[in-house]
């Protein structure tokens, strides 16, 4: 049984290949077109897909769509109706959409799959939303059983689910229902601190460590009415996107001492304290929905998908203060990864397709799941565009680069598939020195063009976690953030007394380039079996440094996708001030190249648009 499963239409379309219950192949969007959280229908991604059936001598028996369209249409609609007269203008600019293009999923679907040379459209499958997310949570997961809790912003009618899955089945038991979502709730912080939705919520989860909760009590008083079972209600006096074109409104602006910061302005106290204010808040929701999730299920496990699964800070804190053994996260939580949910639950839910599970391993492939580099690609690529290169041999690729590493050069890593998900997992990296004090700086204002606040993310022997985090298991999908240790840590208690510009520069830990202002971590661990390659490079600065952590940054300058060619990591390269780049055994040396002359403004079109 052969199912594509697609998302599309709202952000970070993607599409994805399951065969026989197995994933075969994943990709967004955005990495083949290079328009960030590309939420057109996915095309690019489903030719991925179909090529990788078609190697494999396949023909496709199914297509499943995310979510259901009509139902989604049918909320926007009801919606209306309930704030009306208010809300004309966002109605004008949402109903035309739909009636064009949302409305018309199916014959889109036809077309695009006749456009990429299928001959007569299989059964096409319409999941809930949450159901997507749910089986994009359970069924890749390593366990035989667990509970499922999803959290984003809004699917059909549903903003988070608590449901239970078993063998190959899975049951929604639960749910929270537009318009209280905590999800709309991070965003509106989102927004009103000055970051985009949709995109720049990771960034108010990094500001929060430099503010202080001050605006704990405010929120919990006014904006929302928080149940023991983490369900709520949210005071719809003190939000826009309802009955307008914006999160929140002026009710919300007097409540926290002015209107929104604009973007690219100064960030103020004030913007660190709510940044902190509502994650203090997000964690006891998310604590309160898995106790919840817990009575109902009795499991030992809890597997999570949705948008707000990415909040790696509150999964850390689930993980030391839940009540469950562990966490599975999926590594795409977002929309994208609703198109591998919506594949899954066809395969397993629809079909019956048997499932594997031993409580141990996983069956996402370390979320390799995009596109391959093949040196021989490389070697066609480097030779028609002249730029002089050295190939590595295999025993020599590990050790070399490592060497650079620890002399400090920035490093633009391709080697192997593309990741699946938010987060660059060795596969399209930029890596770095973790010991150097001088890094995060470097590689925030030189190479990615981005907030000095930011902080970068280790990858880090699998075997060696423990040495140096408060971490007793994997995290090999970069999300669960947990503390450095403390016998590793500087300036402890001085650091909260420091002004913000000097406590981004201070020298934290012995790895202080990826130790954060908190003396936290987002933790990616690295074993042999997800991703040896990486693996063996992070293995071979140990032998040299005695460090078994190195830095790990996404492939690409803010606002620009992730890397997916290696014309695509060229230009990276030399629009940035890395060192060297690689590409599968090939490496180059920026001196070594000829003069890049850009054609187009880059800053502008990927930071400020």
């Amino acid at each position: 049984m052969n199912v594509l499963g697609l998302s599309a239409f709202y952000h970070d379309s993607a599409a994805a290949l399951v065969c026989d219950g197995r994933i075969v192949a994943a990709a967004q969007e955005e990495r083949f077109s290079r328009k960030k959280h590309d939420a057109r229908f996915p095309v690019n991604a489903v030719k991925f897909c179909l090529a990788e059936l078609a190697s494999q001598g396949g023909t496709l028996d199914a297509v499943a769509f995310y979510d259901k369209p009509i139902r989604k249409f049918e909320r926007i609609l009801q919606t209306y109706f309930a704030v009306a007269p208010a809300g004309l203008q966002s109605f004008m600019m949402a109903v035309p959409l739909w009636l064009r293009e949302k409305l018309w999923i199916p014959m889109q679907i036809e077309e695009a799959l006749e456009g990429c040379g299928v001959k007569s459209l299989p059964p096409l499958y319409f999941p809930e939303h949450h159901e997507s997310h749910a089986a994009s949570a359970f069924f890749p997961s390593p366990y035989r059983k667990a509970a499922i809790l999803t959290l984003d912003g809004v699917g059909e009618w549903a903003t988070s689910a608590i449901g239970k899955g078993d063998g190959n089945h899975l049951e929604i038991l639960k749910d929270l229902r537009f318009p209280h979502s905590l999800g709309l709730l991070y965003s509106a912080f989102t927004y009103f601190t000055g970051f985009r939705v949709n995109s720049g919520e990771y960034k108010l989860m990094g500001l929060a460590p430099y503010g202080e909760p001050t605006y704990v009590n405010v929120i919990k008083d006014n904006l929302l009415d928080l149940r023991e079972d983490g369900s709520f209600r949210l005071n719809m006096k003190y939000f826009g996107y309802l009955d307008g074109l914006t999160m929140t409104n002026g009710a919300f602006d007097t409540l926290f001492g002015g209107p929104p910061r604009k973007g690219e302005s100064e960030i103020s106290q004030r913007e660190m304290d709510i940044a902190r204010s509502i994650q203090v808040v997000t964690e006891e929701i998310v604590l309160r929905m898995a106790r919840h999730a817990r009575e109902l299920t009795g499991a030992d496990y809890l597997c999570l998908a949705g948008g707000v699964a990415l909040n790696c800070v509150a999964n850390g804190r689930l993980l030391r203060e839940g009540p469950f053994k562990d966490l599975w996260i999926q590594p795409a939580a977002g929309d994208a990864g609703g198109a591998l949910g919506a594949a899954l639950m066809v395969s397993h839910q629809v079909h019956n397709e048997p499932r594997e599970a031993d409580d141990i391993h996983d069956r996402v492939r370390g979320s390799l799941l995009g596109p391959d580099i093949e040196d021989a690609d490389v070697e066609a690529f480097l030779k028609a565009k002249g730029y002089p290169a050295r190939k590595l041999g295999a025993a020599d690729w590990a050790p070399e680069i490592a060497k650079l590493i620890a002399g400090e050069h920035v490093i633009g890593l391709v080697q192997g598939r593309m990741e699946f998900g938010p987060r660059a997992l060795g596969g399209r990296s930029i890596v770095g020195d973790a010991r150097s004090s001088k890094m995060q700086s470097v590689m925030n204002l030189k190479i990615k063009y981005r907030e000095s606040f930011r902080p970068f993310a280790p990858s880090c022997l699998v075997e060696r976690v423990s040495d140096y985090f408060e971490l007793d298991r994997p995290s090999p999908y970069m999300l669960l953030v947990a503390p450095v240790k403390r016998e590793r840590c500087l300036g402890l208690e001085a650091a909260g007394k420091l002004p913000i510009r000097e406590r981004i520069n201070q020298v934290r830990s012995d790895i202080p380039a990826i130790t954060h202002v908190d003396y936290s971590a987002r933790v990616q661990t690295v074993s042999p079996e997800s991703n040896p390659r990486y693996y063996d490079l992070i293995k071979a600065f140990e032998r040299q440094t005695g460090c078994g952590v190195i830095i790990n940054t996404s492939f690409n300058v803010r606002g620009e996708p992730i890397v997916c060619t290696p014309e695509d990591a060229y230009r990276c390269f030399m629009r940035t001030e890395m060192d060297n780049l690689v590409l599968g055994s090939y490496l180059l040396s920026k001196a070594d190249q000829p003069e890049w002359k850009d054609k187009a403004d880059w800053r502008r079109e990927y930071v400020l648009d």
